[in-house]
Formats: structure tokens, C-alpha cells, sequence
């Protein structure tokens, strides 16, 4: 028995080398800039996410308590992401993650001008949350033990946010299928060209670009399951983030 715990400990203790092994270092300069844009991103997501979530409420104004809920929450979380960047020494380059942000806001503003409630809630609460948690549960894997704690409280929320948009969709599938699909087709190939746009940035924070991909679709196409589409109608949905 004294063999058997022996050794139990000593693979604990390999395997907890091994991932300290696989860890960038976050000290360079090389990983302290890339991490200025990455970390820039992720707070102007969660602003952004805030703000969509307000202008939400203002087309449904009898669900505005829950959409502000939700509001709340994501500037709790740019709140723990800023504090990421300030443990590391490393000031946000907001100037470029307003940029990073502007095509798929747009749409959004678009939408919202226009009263499109389907292609808002999809643009926000099932692209941009999926997009997200898709990227936080690669990111947990490599990042420093401050941020990393940061990003599991978030990736927690993240969820609530994602099935808030899942469920009224799905509730309402019949009326906004078609709207659902036209804008899928214009905002998802949005995010395939956002991860090449940070691909460099992000391996150099040990994040794969496919990897991140790879977690988007999966996330993206279960949660088109859950509101109700069929394995065909996703399918030639995913299709358009081949571009």
C-alpha cells in the first residue's frame, strides 16, 4: 500500500511538471504584447456584451430585468479581465479591439435599428457567447494561475448568457428560422475572419488557431441543436464560416 501511494504521488507530481512545462512564459515581451490585444479584445467583448444586453431589453421590454441581470455580469467580468492585464503589467490596446469589434457592432446596430430581434439575439447571445466560452476554455488551459481563476468565475456566466439566447430562439423558431438563417450567413463568416485576424496573437499565448475553431463550431453547432434545427439545416449553416 505504501508503493501503491508512493507512486500516486509521484504522477501527481509528474503531471503537474508536465503542464508547467507546456505553459508560456508570461514574462516576455513578446508574450506581454500579444497579451495587450488578446486582453483588449476580451474587455471590449464583455462592454460590448453589456451594452448589446441593454439594447436587447429595449425589444423586450418584458424580459428587461433578466437582460439587465445578464448585463451586469458582463461588466463584472471586464472588471476581472482588466485586473488580468494589470497583473501582468500589460496595458489593453483598446484602440485595436474597438477595430477587432467594428463589423460584427455594426451588423448589431443594424439590427437593432431595424428591430430584428432574431439576428441581434443571434449576433449576441449565441455568435459572440459561443465565440467566447469557445476561446476562455482554450485559453484556461495556458493561462497564468491569476488569470485562470478569472477566466473559470466567467466561463460559468458565459453559459447562462448563451442559453438565455438559445431558449427564446428556440421557443420562437418557427417565425424566426428564416431570419435566423439569412443572418447566420452574414455574421458567421464574421468570426472565422476575427480568429485569423488574432491567430499570431493568440499562439503566441500557446492558443491554436484550429483549436479555437475547432471549440467554436462544436459549441456553435450544439447549441443550433438545442433551438431545434435539424443535422441538414446545420449543417449548410456551417458552411458559411468556409469562406
Amino acid at each position: 500500500m505504501q508503493t501503491l501511494e508512493s507512486n500516486k504521488k509521484t504522477n501527481s507530481t509528474d503531471n503537474i511538471n508536465e503542464l508547467s512545462s507546456n505553459l508560456p512564459d508570461f514574462t516576455t515581451e513578446t508574450y506581454k504584447d500579444a497579451y495587450s490585444r488578446i486582453n483588449a479584445i476580451v474587455i471590449e467583448g464583455e462592454q460590448e456584451a453589456h451594452d448589446n444586453y441593454i439594447s436587447i431589453a429595449t425589444l423586450l421590454p418584458n424580459e428587461s430585468e433578466e437582460l439587465t441581470k445578464l448585463a451586469k455580469m458582463e461588466l463584472k467580468h471586464k472588471r476581472g479581465f482588466t485586473a488580468c492585464g494589470k497583473n501582468l503589467g500589460v496595458e489593453a490596446d483598446m484602440i485595436f479591439a474597438k477595430k477587432f469589434f467594428s463589423k460584427l457592432h455594426g451588423n448589431f446596430k443594424i439590427a437593432l435599428e431595424n428591430e430584428n430581434l432574431t439576428t441581434c439575439l443571434l449576433i449576441q447571445a449565441i455568435l459572440i457567447e459561443a465565440f467566447a466560452i469557445s476561446a476562455y476554455h482554450v485559453y484556461i488551459r495556458v493561462a497564468d494561475p491569476f488569470a485562470k481563476k478569472i477566466t473559470q468565475g466567467v466561463v460559468k456566466d458565459e453559459y447562462l448568457h448563451l442559453n438565455y439566447g438559445q431558449e427564446w430562439l428556440k421557443a420562437n423558431l418557427d417565425s424566426c428560422k428564416s431570419e435566423l438563417i439569412d443572418a447566420n450567413k452574414e455574421n458567421l463568416p464574421l468570426i472565422k475572419k476575427m480568429l485569423d485576424e488574432v491567430a499570431e496573437d493568440a499562439s503566441a499565448l500557446s492558443m491554436d488557431r484550429e483549436e479555437l475553431m475547432e471549440e467554436f463550431m462544436i459549441a456553435y453547432q450544439d447549441t443550433l441543436l438545442e433551438i431545434g434545427l435539424d443535422n441538414r439545416e446545420i449543417a449548410r449553416m456551417a458552411m458559411a464560416a468556409i469562406v
